[in-house]
Protein backbone atom coordinates (compact mmCIF):
# COMPACT_ATOMS: atom_id res chain seq x y z
CA UNK A 1 0.00 0.00 0.00
CA UNK A 2 1.39 3.30 -1.05
CA UNK A 3 2.36 5.31 1.93
CA UNK A 4 -0.22 8.61 2.42
CA UNK A 5 1.62 11.94 1.42
CA UNK A 6 4.91 10.15 0.44
CA UNK A 7 7.46 12.50 -1.53
CA UNK A 8 9.90 9.90 -1.96
CA UNK A 9 13.17 10.69 -4.64
CA UNK A 10 10.86 14.08 -5.35
CA UNK A 11 13.48 17.12 -5.72
CA UNK A 12 12.22 20.15 -4.01
CA UNK A 13 13.54 23.95 -4.32
CA UNK A 14 12.50 25.99 -1.53
CA UNK A 15 13.16 29.40 -0.65
CA UNK A 16 14.19 30.95 3.12
CA UNK A 17 14.63 27.47 4.76
CA UNK A 18 17.08 28.32 7.26
CA UNK A 19 14.48 29.09 9.99
CA UNK A 20 10.90 29.37 11.20
CA UNK A 21 8.20 27.87 8.54
CA UNK A 22 10.43 27.62 5.79
CA UNK A 23 13.00 25.12 8.38
CA UNK A 24 9.90 23.22 9.72
CA UNK A 25 8.78 22.79 5.48
CA UNK A 26 12.60 21.34 4.88
CA UNK A 27 12.43 18.62 7.69
CA UNK A 28 8.85 17.50 6.85
CA UNK A 29 9.36 17.55 3.52
CA UNK A 30 13.01 15.42 3.38
CA UNK A 31 11.06 13.14 6.40
CA UNK A 32 9.20 11.70 3.40
CA UNK A 33 11.40 11.11 1.35
CA UNK A 34 11.99 14.37 -0.61
CA UNK A 35 15.51 15.65 -1.77
CA UNK A 36 15.11 19.14 -0.53
CA UNK A 37 17.69 21.87 -2.18
CA UNK A 38 17.35 25.10 0.34
CA UNK A 39 18.09 28.29 -1.42
CA UNK A 40 19.18 31.24 1.40
CA UNK A 41 21.04 34.09 1.85
CA UNK A 42 21.63 33.12 5.79
CA UNK A 43 24.13 30.31 5.37
CA UNK A 44 24.60 29.55 8.91
CA UNK A 45 21.22 29.19 9.62
CA UNK A 46 20.49 27.00 6.34
CA UNK A 47 23.29 24.98 7.45
CA UNK A 48 22.34 24.39 10.86
CA UNK A 49 18.86 22.76 9.22
CA UNK A 50 20.57 20.88 6.67
CA UNK A 51 22.73 19.22 9.19
CA UNK A 52 19.60 18.37 11.60
CA UNK A 53 17.69 16.99 8.55
CA UNK A 54 21.23 14.44 7.61
CA UNK A 55 21.46 13.97 10.88
CA UNK A 56 17.69 12.19 10.96
CA UNK A 57 19.08 9.97 7.69
CA UNK A 58 17.38 12.35 5.29
CA UNK A 59 18.70 14.33 2.08
CA UNK A 60 19.07 17.55 1.79
CA UNK A 61 21.63 20.90 0.85
CA UNK A 62 21.71 24.10 0.99
CA UNK A 63 23.18 26.93 -1.78
CA UNK A 64 23.77 30.56 -1.31
CA UNK A 65 21.33 32.21 -3.19
CA UNK A 66 19.49 36.32 -3.23
CA UNK A 67 16.11 35.39 -4.39
CA UNK A 68 16.05 38.96 -5.62
CA UNK A 69 18.63 38.56 -8.29
CA UNK A 70 17.74 36.58 -11.54
CA UNK A 71 20.96 35.42 -11.75
CA UNK A 72 22.28 33.97 -9.20
CA UNK A 73 18.52 32.38 -9.18
CA UNK A 74 18.84 30.60 -12.48
CA UNK A 75 22.77 29.72 -11.66
CA UNK A 76 21.58 27.84 -8.56
CA UNK A 77 18.25 26.35 -9.91
CA UNK A 78 20.70 25.02 -13.34
CA UNK A 79 23.36 23.67 -10.87
CA UNK A 80 20.67 21.65 -8.92
CA UNK A 81 19.04 20.44 -12.79
CA UNK A 82 22.41 18.98 -13.10
CA UNK A 83 22.17 16.36 -9.99
CA UNK A 84 18.27 15.83 -9.40
CA UNK A 85 14.72 16.48 -10.51
CA UNK A 86 12.80 20.07 -9.74
CA UNK A 87 9.51 18.66 -8.99
CA UNK A 88 8.69 20.65 -6.12
CA UNK A 89 9.32 24.72 -6.16
CA UNK A 90 8.15 26.20 -2.38
CA UNK A 91 8.72 30.27 -2.71
CA UNK A 92 8.99 30.85 1.17
CA UNK A 93 11.42 33.55 1.16
CA UNK A 94 9.93 37.05 2.22
CA UNK A 95 10.35 39.64 4.61
CA UNK A 96 8.02 42.33 6.90
CA UNK A 97 7.45 45.71 6.79
CA UNK A 98 5.32 47.59 9.85
CA UNK A 99 3.73 50.76 9.12
CA UNK A 100 1.43 52.58 7.20
CA UNK A 101 1.51 54.61 3.90
CA UNK A 102 3.36 57.59 5.65
CA UNK A 103 5.87 54.87 6.99
CA UNK A 104 6.91 53.50 4.42
CA UNK A 105 9.85 54.95 2.11
CA UNK A 106 10.84 54.27 -1.08
CA UNK A 107 13.37 52.24 0.25
CA UNK A 108 11.22 50.13 2.19
CA UNK A 109 8.61 49.43 -0.83
CA UNK A 110 11.85 48.32 -3.16
CA UNK A 111 12.69 45.95 -0.68
CA UNK A 112 9.59 44.28 -0.37
CA UNK A 113 9.11 43.94 -4.05
CA UNK A 114 12.48 42.64 -5.09
CA UNK A 115 12.07 39.87 -1.98
CA UNK A 116 8.74 39.45 -1.62
CA UNK A 117 7.27 39.32 -5.20
CA UNK A 118 10.68 40.01 -7.54
CA UNK A 119 11.78 36.71 -5.62
CA UNK A 120 9.17 34.74 -6.44
CA UNK A 121 8.77 35.65 -10.32
CA UNK A 122 12.36 34.58 -10.14
CA UNK A 123 12.68 31.46 -8.58
CA UNK A 124 8.74 30.53 -10.83
CA UNK A 125 10.66 31.51 -13.93
CA UNK A 126 13.96 29.81 -13.50
CA UNK A 127 12.16 26.56 -12.32
CA UNK A 128 8.63 26.07 -14.55
CA UNK A 129 10.72 25.67 -18.10
CA UNK A 130 12.23 22.64 -15.96
CA UNK A 131 8.83 21.70 -14.86
CA UNK A 132 7.69 21.54 -18.51
CA UNK A 133 10.34 19.29 -19.90
CA UNK A 134 9.85 17.27 -17.57
CA UNK A 135 6.24 16.68 -17.72
CA UNK A 136 4.68 18.65 -14.74
CA UNK A 137 5.32 19.98 -11.02
CA UNK A 138 3.90 22.08 -7.86
CA UNK A 139 4.56 25.28 -7.27
CA UNK A 140 3.70 26.68 -3.72
CA UNK A 141 3.53 30.16 -3.11
CA UNK A 142 3.99 32.07 0.88
CA UNK A 143 0.93 34.54 0.61
CA UNK A 144 -0.37 35.82 3.73
CA UNK A 145 -4.03 36.89 5.02
CA UNK A 146 -3.06 40.33 4.13
CA UNK A 147 -3.48 39.56 0.33
CA UNK A 148 -6.80 39.32 0.85
CA UNK A 149 -8.16 41.58 4.27
CA UNK A 150 -6.80 45.42 5.27
CA UNK A 151 -4.21 44.82 8.44
CA UNK A 152 -3.61 48.03 10.02
CA UNK A 153 0.26 49.30 9.58
CA UNK A 154 1.10 46.57 6.54
CA UNK A 155 0.34 48.64 3.85
CA UNK A 156 3.92 47.69 1.61
CA UNK A 157 3.57 43.79 3.54
CA UNK A 158 -0.03 43.63 2.15
CA UNK A 159 0.86 44.90 -1.03
CA UNK A 160 3.66 42.26 -1.55
CA UNK A 161 1.53 39.50 -0.50
CA UNK A 162 -1.10 40.90 -2.98
CA UNK A 163 1.16 39.76 -5.37
CA UNK A 164 1.61 36.68 -4.74
CA UNK A 165 -2.10 35.76 -4.13
CA UNK A 166 -2.38 36.99 -7.52
CA UNK A 167 0.77 35.65 -9.11
CA UNK A 168 -0.60 32.18 -8.17
CA UNK A 169 -3.38 32.92 -9.98
CA UNK A 170 -2.22 33.22 -13.35
CA UNK A 171 0.32 30.55 -12.92
CA UNK A 172 -2.11 27.92 -12.31
CA UNK A 173 -4.42 29.49 -15.26
CA UNK A 174 -1.46 29.56 -17.79
CA UNK A 175 0.35 26.11 -17.00
CA UNK A 176 -2.37 23.57 -15.69
CA UNK A 177 -2.01 22.39 -19.48
CA UNK A 178 1.39 21.70 -18.81
CA UNK A 179 0.51 19.58 -15.61
CA UNK A 180 2.09 22.19 -13.17
CA UNK A 181 0.05 23.18 -10.15
CA UNK A 182 0.07 26.04 -8.42
CA UNK A 183 -1.69 27.40 -4.86
CA UNK A 184 -0.60 29.11 -1.85
CA UNK A 185 -0.67 29.48 2.18
CA UNK A 186 -2.21 32.40 3.72
CA UNK A 187 -1.24 32.11 7.41
CA UNK A 188 -2.29 34.71 10.14
CA UNK A 189 0.31 35.10 12.86
CA UNK A 190 2.78 32.28 13.03
CA UNK A 191 5.06 32.02 16.24
CA UNK A 192 8.63 32.87 14.94
CA UNK A 193 11.97 33.95 16.00
CA UNK A 194 10.74 36.67 13.80
CA UNK A 195 7.60 37.62 16.03
CA UNK A 196 9.95 37.38 19.36
CA UNK A 197 12.21 39.67 17.71
CA UNK A 198 9.60 41.94 17.05
CA UNK A 199 8.26 42.26 20.27
CA UNK A 200 11.63 42.17 22.32
CA UNK A 201 12.62 45.28 20.24
CA UNK A 202 9.25 47.38 20.11
CA UNK A 203 8.14 46.23 23.57
CA UNK A 204 10.85 45.76 25.82
CA UNK A 205 10.13 44.71 29.41
CA UNK A 206 6.38 43.58 28.58
CA UNK A 207 7.14 40.83 26.49
CA UNK A 208 4.83 38.60 28.24
CA UNK A 209 1.95 40.88 27.80
CA UNK A 210 2.09 41.52 24.14
CA UNK A 211 2.71 38.03 23.66
CA UNK A 212 -0.79 36.97 24.92
CA UNK A 213 -2.03 40.20 23.38
CA UNK A 214 -0.99 39.28 19.35
CA UNK A 215 -1.80 35.96 20.31
CA UNK A 216 -5.43 36.80 20.47
CA UNK A 217 -6.01 38.36 17.52
CA UNK A 218 -6.58 35.10 16.26
CA UNK A 219 -9.61 33.96 17.10
CA UNK A 220 -9.00 30.75 18.15
CA UNK A 221 -6.93 32.12 20.79
CA UNK A 222 -3.12 31.62 20.30
CA UNK A 223 -0.32 31.98 16.99
CA UNK A 224 -0.12 29.42 14.63
CA UNK A 225 2.70 27.03 14.40
CA UNK A 226 5.59 26.62 11.95
CA UNK A 227 4.52 22.51 11.70
CA UNK A 228 1.21 23.18 11.11
CA UNK A 229 1.65 25.47 7.99
CA UNK A 230 4.65 23.00 7.01
CA UNK A 231 1.91 20.23 7.29
CA UNK A 232 -0.24 21.54 5.39
CA UNK A 233 2.08 22.48 2.43
CA UNK A 234 2.82 19.09 2.45
CA UNK A 235 -0.57 18.02 1.34
CA UNK A 236 -0.88 20.61 -1.05
CA UNK A 237 2.38 19.58 -2.68
CA UNK A 238 2.08 15.43 -2.59
CA UNK A 239 0.17 13.22 -5.12
CA UNK A 240 -3.00 13.29 -2.72
CA UNK A 241 -3.59 16.96 -3.55
CA UNK A 242 -3.33 16.31 -7.23
CA UNK A 243 -7.06 17.57 -8.13
CA UNK A 244 -6.21 21.32 -6.54
CA UNK A 245 -4.50 23.90 -8.44
CA UNK A 246 -5.69 27.65 -7.95
CA UNK A 247 -6.28 27.73 -4.54
CA UNK A 248 -5.21 30.14 -1.73
CA UNK A 249 -6.00 28.20 1.51
CA UNK A 250 -6.10 30.04 4.80
CA UNK A 251 -4.28 28.71 7.55
CA UNK A 252 -5.40 31.66 10.53
CA UNK A 253 -7.12 30.22 13.44
CA UNK A 254 -10.46 32.07 12.05
CA UNK A 255 -8.67 34.97 12.06
CA UNK A 256 -10.78 36.24 8.13
CA UNK A 257 -13.93 34.46 8.65
CA UNK A 258 -14.62 34.99 12.37
CA UNK A 259 -13.31 38.48 12.46
CA UNK A 260 -15.60 38.99 10.25
CA UNK A 261 -18.56 38.28 12.11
Amino acid sequence: MKTKFSLKNKGVVLTGGGSGIGSAIATTFAARGAHVHILDLNMEATNKTVSEIKKAGFIAKGFKCNVADFNSVNDTVNQIALSSSIDILINNAGIAHVGNIEDCTEEDLDKLYEINIKGVYNCAKACISIMKDSGGGVVLNMASIASTVGISDRFAYSMSKGAVLTMTYSIAKDYIDHNIRCNCISPARVHTSFVDGFIKKNYPGNETEMFEKLSKTQPIGRMGKSQEVADLALFLCSDEASFITGSNYGIDGGYITLNSK
